[in-house]
């Protein structure tokens, strides 16, 4: 039997995406867990996060998980990080004053500011949480069965730049243009949670579980 190992490193939205993965994959296993061997055994990895990137990239290198990551996906493992867990990819966060990530991307993470204003002027509250539509830059197998435009659910006071960015898979607005989604290779990341985001979120969810990572 196929398995997803979905990374606790004690930083995650954890229940929430196992039963979700759980839901569009019921001939695989799902795995929430710390050990390195099962994880290195998985068909597919997910690297999910919530909270401050300082906390997370704190957990993450005392417990190995960088070099983990970084494996996985030299050895073309499909991986998909989520949320803060995509942040972590990234070179670099300014949150807590500044925060190295793993690097898989090299983009920088951005705070969305205390000014932050809408199209008519009127100002906007950070974090950003809730639905926003996302438009997919990439024409790539996760967003198979995914309408152009469709609504996702985010919760972020940070965001990795749209502007210039390589590795842009969808893009969303909220007062900047921010990446919602990068790829690169095997490795795909949403700033929004799939697993929140009802039949959109699932679909990119199987989507993934079907996905060879190319």
């Amino acid at each position: 039997m196929k398995s997803v190992a979905i990374i606790d490193y004690g930083m995650g939205n954890l229940h929430s995406a196992s039963k979700a993965v759980e839901h569009v994959a019921p001939d695989m296993r799902v795995h929430v867990t710390d050990n390195e061997a099962i994880i290195r055994e998985a068909d597919r990895v997910i690297l999910p996060g919530v909270g401050a990137i300082r906390d997370c990239m704190a957990e993450i290198r005392r417990q190995g998980v960088d070099t983990l990551v970084k494996d996985l996906v030299a050895d073309g493992r499909p991986l998909l990080g989520i949320c803060v867990g995509m942040q972590a990819l990234m070179a670099r966060s300014e949150e807590n004053n500044g925060v190295d990530g793993i690097g898989l991307f090299p983009s920088e993470v951005r705070f969305f500011g205390t000014h932050l204003k809408d199209e008519q002027g009127e100002r906007l509250k950070v974090p950003h949480m809730g639905w926003n539509q996302v438009w997919q830059t990439q024409d790539h197998p996760m967003w198979h069965d995914i309408d152009d435009g469709e609504r996702f659910y985010f919760v972020h006071s940070y965001y990795a730049e749209a502007e210039g960015n390589p590795d842009i898979a969808g893009r969303t607005h909220y007062g900047v243009d921010l990446a919602a989604a990068v790829a690169r290779n095997n490795v795909f990341a949403t700033q929004f949670h799939p697993e929140k985001s009802h039949r959109a979120g699932l679909q990119l969810l199987k989507n993934f579980v079907q996905w060879s990572g190319q």
